[in-house]
């Protein structure tokens, strides 16, 4: 298993509390968040680690200089979205291997790690189906597929919140790079990486595996934030 974690963005809604620095570096409990992450993956066996970096990426990279991780770096960090960080680690989405992808500025419990390496079905994202209404992005899925997307979904139309890890086999990711080397050829570097699943699903199957009752946390908001140090401190 390969992990590819997306850590360019500058993380305009939470930066007041970050004095400049990106919001994967924020303290845990004593450790940065980015620090945390590529330690709990490595302690599930996930050997090779990637980073896509943009802003304030020196910053990142002196966290993590005494991790073996390899880093891309994304120039266009203001003005692309993850898709074009996906774009610049184009040449790591080789077929080697499964690969997990996620958000750098995701927060989880090592059992959310563990259910998602376990699960067999390709791709699935990660979902939470304990927030619909006040989740930030919302899906719609039955059976554990995936049907609708967006952050305009409402009533009815929401299973669940979107967590920000996905993973996908080795076999899927020709499909995956396929679609993301065409939507980057279309000019369409504004949308998320996951739009590139979400775009997929129109022809085939995206899964959606529930988190359960297992912690979790996106650093957005200083809310998110308290709720994640409030979580480690336990």
């Amino acid at each position: 298993m390969n992990a590819l974690i997306l850590a360019a963005g500058r993380g305009t809604r939470i930066s007041r509390y970050l004095e400049g620095n990106p919001k994967c570096t924020v303290d845990i409990g004593g450790k940065p968040l980015i620090k945390y992450t590529v330690e709990l993956l490595r302690s599930k066996g996930i050997k090779k680690i990637c980073l896509v970096v943009g802003y304030q990426h020196q910053v990142i990279e002196k966290v993590l200089k005494d991790e073996d991780v390899e880093f891309y770096y994304n120039p266009f960090f203001d003005v692309t979205n993850s898709i074009g960080s996906a774009w610049f680690a184009r040449d790591y989405l080789n077929n080697n291997d499964d690969l997990l992808v996620m958000n750098a500025d995701v927060f989880v419990e090592p059992s959310v790690i563990d259910i998602l390496l376990e699960e067999k079905r390709s791709p699935v994202l990660l979902g939470d189906d304990r927030r619909k209404e006040e989740a930030d992005y919302k899906l719609k899925y039955t059976n554990g597929i995936l049907e609708k997307y967006g952050k305009e979904l409402k009533g009815d139309d929401i299973t669940g919140e979107y967590v920000g890890i996905a993973k996908m086999s080795k076999d899927y990711i020709p499909t995956f790079k396929t679609q993301l080397e065409k939507m980057i050829g279309e000019q369409k570097h504004s949308v998320w990486w996951e739009n590139v699943l979400y775009e997929l699903s129109e022809k085939q199957n995206i899964h959606v595996l529930n988190v359960g009752n297992r912690f979790w946390a996106e650093v957005d908001y200083i809310e998110d934030y308290e709720r994640i140090k409030e979580f480690v401190g336990k």
